[in-house]
């Protein structure tokens, strides 16, 4: 067992950031501790939060999309005894503020918008995967879009290329782009084609303080976070 700190660690993917932000102050007042944000974005590369975990950097905490949690468990890094799903994420699509709004209202709009995008930005992670391996896909339309179309690398949100001008449309979790500034018209997909994704929170094998972890994660998945969690874009899943 690793000796107790004053401190929990935690990581926590880009679509959680907001909601977990809000909530420092009530998790200090619950554990008695000082939270100590290790990472806000899932990342890429070696920074990565997946590659930290492996390189046993300390955390205590870990917020990520469903399907990467679980695989976290398979591999020993976090205890499958505090896997708890805590929100839902919807994928959405903002400009530059100042554009005209793009219209996505129906499939068939969606699909005349991105044709006549000239570019188009999209995340590092699953709302990233979904558009570039499956959407385009299935709209018909990955072999006139994907040239035009840029990977955002190395935890940085996708807003901000869009806020910078860099891109004139982009992809995210609704999440992750609504607190940016410089961006508008943030609109989820249209419901036939959109993907909603789980994020969930375990605690880290190597976590210097289980039982205050724990309590941690109770929190977020309990009715007194869901008012900051829905005000993140996000929607409150509730106590397993």
């Amino acid at each position: 067992m690793n000796t107790m700190t004053n401190e929990i660690r935690v990581m926590t993917s880009g679509a959680f950031t907001a909601a977990y932000l809000e909530l420092i102050p009530q998790l200090e007042l619950l554990t008695k501790k000082k939270i100590v944000t290790a990472a806000t974005s899932i990342g890429t590369g070696e920074n990565s939060i997946p590659n930290r975990l492996r390189r046993g950097e300390p955390v205590d905490v870990v917020i990520v999309a469903d399907s990467v949690l679980v695989r976290f468990i398979k591999d020993g890094l976090i205890l499958a005894d505090s896997y708890t799903r805590i929100a839902r994420s919807a994928i959405g699509v903002a400009v530059r503020a100042g554009a005209p709004k793009p219209d996505i209202g129906t499939v068939d709009a969606l699909k005349r918008t991105l044709l006549q995008a000239q570019s188009i930005a999209y995340s590092a992670s699953v709302s990233g995967d979904y558009l570039s391996t499956e959407l385009l896909q299935r709209l018909g339309i990955a072999d006139q879009v994907l040239s035009k179309c840029r990977r955002i690398e190395g935890g940085e949100r996708v807003g901000a290329v869009i806020a910078r001008g860099e891109a004139e449309i982009g992809f995210q979790q609704m999440s992750e782009l609504l607190p940016v500034s410089g961006i508008a018209h943030v609109t989820p997909l249209p419901p036939e084609v959109q993907k909603v994704s789980v994020f969930s929170a375990g605690v880290a094998v190597n976590t210097n303080d289980s039982e205050a972890a724990h309590a941690l994660i109770r929190f977020l998945a309990s009715p007194e976070a869901a008012g900051a969690v829905t005000n993140s874009g996000l929607e409150p899943i509730g106590n397993r």
